[in-house]
């Protein structure tokens, strides 16, 4: 009993340790899914390329790192494609990806499952992590700082060499399919030190630090994905840095990239530049009356 590895770290049914053990042998002989992704996961595979401009060289960073399955923390301002890059990245390597916004309210068993009623009696339902893990997909935790501590440290056990999920209410452990890889993001700028990654749960994880492209490469990305003219684009991007440089000066965030891109959609719809950007860039983001005089004043700089 002493020696026994499960034995040492959990204590569901030996039962289900038996189980699990058989399961752990069997996966280290297992070689990494090539074939037609499940039934199950097909709705969750990204179809269609997704933009994205690289600025520096995340793309072959995130491929070393999942090649080794190490789990992964992208941090950086709200807006700026830590999303966007993370769909992409399970376009390229053609793998499912199964999204969790996470919020205040989420408890463990919103991730990891819970048994539920039905006709026939009662059956266990698996949580989203749990899915991930069990059939090979890429979980992607958004803003997970958004979560309960308590609640996070549910992914401790995939994030470590052990890369298993104990499924407590079930009695059962899950031994992490060779293809699962656990992805969070959170904007470390809103974070206190009372809302904020545990230090045993951030050394889990490799880091991408994101942040909004410089000029060009935003305007860019700005004229691609809203359809407005190039220079329509650096004139948004030019709106976007004034307002970014108030940020701590009344401001709690700059705008981002995305707001940029609502700006240009509507512009290219027809609205009116100073209208659109009202609408789309200052009104969103402060009620302040002063501040927004001072944002209303860059966009008729620009427009």
């Amino acid at each position: 009993m002493q020696n026994d590895p499960f034995m040492r770290t959990y204590s569901p049914r030996q039962e289900a340790m038996a189980r699990a053990a058989t399961q752990q042998a069997a996966a280290a002989t297992r070689p990494a899914s090539t074939a037609a992704t499940s039934d199950l996961l097909a709705p969750y595979m990204v179809q269609s390329e997704p933009y994205y401009r690289a600025v520096a060289d995340e793309i072959e960073l995130y491929e070393a790192a999942y090649s080794v399955r190490m789990p992964m923390m992208l941090k950086g301002p709200t807006g700026c494609g830590k999303t966007r890059f993370v769909e992409y990245m399970a376009w390229r390597l053609q793998k499912p990806l199964i999204t969790v916004a996470c919020n205040e309210d989420m408890t463990a068993s919103d991730l990891v499952g819970r048994f539920l009623l039905d006709s026939n009696g009662t059956r266990w339902q698996d949580g989203p992590l749990a899915v991930a893990a069990r059939h090979g997909a890429i979980c992607y935790l958004d803003e997970v700082v958004e979560a309960r501590q308590d609640t996070t440290v549910v992914i401790h056990p995939l994030t470590d060499a052990r890369r298993v999920l104990p499924l407590e209410k079930k009695g059962e452990l899950i031994q992490a399919h060779p293809d699962f890889q656990i992805v969070i993001s959170y904007n470390p700028g809103y974070q206190s030190l009372m809302k904020d990654l545990k230090q045993s749960t951030k050394q889990r994880f490799g880091a991408l630090d994101f942040n909004y492209p410089d000029h060009d490469t935003e305007a860019e990305i700005v004229a691609h994905e809203s359809g407005v003219s190039l220079d329509v684009a650096k004139n948004l991007v030019h709106i976007g840095e004034r307002a970014r440089n108030l940020k701590g000066h009344g401001l709690d965030e700059g705008l981002s990239t995305r707001m940029l891109i609502y700006a240009g959609s509507l512009i290219a719809k027809g609205v009116a530049p100073l209208a659109a950007c009202r609408v789309a860039l200052v009104r969103p983001i402060t009620d302040d009356a002063d501040m927004r005089d001072a944002l209303d004043s860059a966009v008729t700089t620009y427009f």
